[in-house]
């Protein structure tokens, strides 16, 4: 891609509570200290309003979020089909996710969209992760001796990520966000409650329900207790789903690094619809009145103003993003950019999405461990990805670990039909898928993109070939 060429981003998210849109003008350079191809955002073109998630009763509102889709793409300038998108996202997140018809929005992005943008519904590591890249990351960045700890506080789910010096080391997420209790706005009556939130109220001993009025001892009671499962996840304690003591609430594990005897604790920020009332109200904004979106928002913010081990952080360590932090990172970091040295013998096997990724190899691997990676790549129906680590552009290294893919490809009657991408972190993509097609010999609709940051993913999506580079999308984070 050419420096004055220019490309699309779009991120999309559907949350709990609110959907919103970021459409940025987007170039692929090389940055100036990994060494690696990226996207890096020009400047914004549309940022849509943070609309409520249109529903009809506990069902997606398909119609109305699609009408949504199509006017904000319309505001941004992205044509029908994904034209001149070369990356970003949709996220269907938190209790959206759980909805029974989350997979046709999905599909219908997908329709609009085309293979360009990952699609993701109900993946909360790749949401945590997303939402400390596009809050907290610079913050860390520019206090690179401390431990961040990111909450990311939405209507149906807390995203945990910790990271140091910008990089995310841990992720995690608990079901606790605003809206798993709702009220009539303005007041304390109860319209619904989540099982989840039911399972907490018996727990605690609250006999409230639907049409009953939350009582503010059992108000005080269930904010304890939200804190305190807050409080036990930045603790470390968030290890085991199966402990009776979560009642549900933890939906994936939270395992921070361990931190060094004597170390000065993490800094806790903030981001999601709950983390923007916070900051707002730190630097003076009056919070809104009671259950002003009719929900727990605006109480849960007032107890995080005042909490004794946090709030002092509130002003000194403010990140970027507010509440749109996970859209903000789907849009600026979940693409990469391959290098230029990529194999590609027939550039009509791209776009290919959702790709699974069944294994990663080192050029030293045994030839069983092999043979069985390329086996569990070969049983999968739409093709497959491996990740490559370490592969250094030696003749030698290239030639042997090239020469012992071909041999494993031709005994194991690679199927001429089935896509084979390999993700590799270095520079010699091109080397290594000549050396393992025999040079061409071997009927393989083999691809190997090189130059990538190779996240624990589980599938990857690579969008067509634009200039010599092709972008690729991770996402199932683990």
């Amino acid at each position: 891609m050419t420096a004055a060429a220019r490309s699309i981003l779009v991120g999309l998210d559907f949350g709990t509570t609110t959907s919103s849109a970021l459409v940025a003008e987007a170039a692929v350079r090389r940055n100036a200290v990994t060494g690696r191809m990226e996207l890096a955002v020009v400047r914004e073109t549309y940022r849509s309003p943070l609309v409520f998630t249109p529903l009809v009763g506990e069902r997606l509102d398909l119609a109305a979020t699609l009408g949504l889709v199509d006017g904000w793409l319309a505001c941004g300038g992205v044509g029908h089909g994904g034209d001149g998108i070369a990356g970003g996202g949709a996220l269907v997140t938190g209790l959206t996710a759980r909805r029974d018809n989350a997979a046709s929005l999905v599909a219908a992005i997908r329709e609009r969209l085309g293979t360009a943008l990952v699609a993701t519904a109900d993946d909360p590591c790749l949401e945590s992760w997303l939402a400390f890249q596009g809050s907290c990351a610079p913050l860390s960045r520019r206090h690179p001796d401390r431990s961040f700890i990111h909450l990311d506080i939405g209507g149906g789910t807390t995203n945990i990520a910790s990271g140091r010096d910008g990089d995310v080391e841990a992720t995690g997420c608990l079901f606790v966000g605003a809206r798993h209790v709702r009220f009539v706005p303005g007041t304390r009556r109860i319209v619904s409650l989540t099982p989840l939130a039911g399972a907490a109220f018996t727990a605690l001993g609250i006999a409230a329900r639907p049409g009953d009025d939350l009582l503010p001892d059992d108000l005080d009671r269930l904010l304890d207790w939200y804190l305190a499962l807050l409080g036990r996840a930045v603790a470390g304690a968030a290890v085991d789903p199966a402990d009776r003591a979560w009642l549900g609430h933890l939906q994936v594990p939270f395992l921070p690094p361990g931190r060094p005897a004597g170390s000065d604790p993490p800094i806790v920020t903030l981001s999601g619809g709950v983390g923007e009332l916070v900051y707002a109200a730190a630097g003076g904004t009056p919070l809104p009145g009671t259950t002003a979106f009719g929900d727990l928002g605006v109480d849960l913010a007032r107890r995080l103003l005042t909490h004794p081990a946090w709030s002092r952080s509130w002003l000194e360590y403010r990140p970027e993003g507010g509440g749109r932090a996970t859209v903000a990172g789907l849009l600026r970091h979940a693409t990469r950019i391959s290098g230029a040295s990529i194999h590609l013998p027939d550039r009509a096997v791209l776009p290919l999405a959702d790709l699974p990724i069944v294994g990663t190899l080192s050029p030293d691997v045994d030839d069983a461990l092999l043979g069985r990676v390329l086996e569990l790549a070969r049983r999968c129906s739409g093709g497959a990805a491996v990740r490559v680590r370490g592969m250094q552009a030696t003749a030698e290294m290239v030639r042997g670990f090239g020469g012992r893919l071909a041999t494993a490809l031709a005994a194991g009657g690679w199927p001429a039909h089935l896509p084979l991408v390999l993700l590799l972190d270095t520079n010699c993509g091109q080397a290594l898928g000549q050396a393992a097609t025999a040079w061409g010999r071997l009927g393989v609709p083999l691809v190997v993109v090189d130059e990538l940051d190779l996240p624990d993913a589980r599938w990857a999506t690579l969008g067509a070939v634009c200039d010599g580079v092709v972008p690729v999308s991770f996402h199932g984070l683990r």
